[in-house]
């Protein structure tokens, strides 16, 4: 007798290893859904209590013009502190918040929070306004260096605060920062 022309599917060994292959295919598809269905979100409900309340709107500061004694404080703080050349009045002109806890005579070190810049004339010096309110300034204020050093002009955010600082109310700095990068002398020159 001869051998049947064509072999079930069944019978073969590549028909029970794809049956074998399907199947545990499936059934690690429906481990995987019964486990999603029955564990589902692991997360703790917490209910948001009702109120009768009005809701909170946020509405936006209003930006006034800046103070001129912020300006000047602002100016005084560069000749000073930046350019540290009267470290005694930029102690004054620092809010607690620059001066990390330092006392006057660790700032008097010159070894202070604040990134220095040669500064000839403040007159050179231009002023952005970024952000203005009754008690804290943000400016942007670009610094134009001696004539004959190698540096390039730099931009230098500074923020100020106006509150009490050992009970005198003003304007005090509590942010300067150099807008970009690092400074770096020009090897063109």
């Amino acid at each position: 007798m001869s051998a049947p022309a064509s072999t079930s599917f069944l019978s073969s060994r590549r028909g029970r290893r794809t049956i074998f292959l399907g199947s545990l295919a499936l059934l690690v598809v429906g481990v995987g859904a019964v486990t999603v269905a029955y564990f589902g979100n692991t997360a703790t409900v917490v209910a948001t209590p009702a109120s009768n309340k009005p809701a909170q709107i946020f509405t936006a500061r209003q930006q006034v013009p800046l103070d001129k004694q912020a300006r000047r404080v602002a100016g005084r703080f560069i000749q000073t502190a930046v350019a540290r050349e009267d470290l005694a009045e930029a102690y004054e002109l620092t809010h607690p918040e620059l001066r990390q806890g330092m006392s006057k005579k660790e700032w008097l070190s010159g070894n202070i929070p604040v990134a220095p810049y040669p500064v000839e004339k403040i007159e050179t010096a231009t002023f952005k306004v970024d952000e203005s309110y009754p008690n804290e300034a943000i400016l942007e204020v670009a610094l134009l260096p001696p004539v004959n050093t190698k540096l390039k002009p730099a931009i230098f955010f500074i923020g100020l605060k106006k509150s009490a600082v050992d009970d005198v109310v003003g304007w005090r700095v509590w942010y300067w920062v150099p807008r970009a990068s690092a400074i770096v002398p020009d090897s063109g020159s």
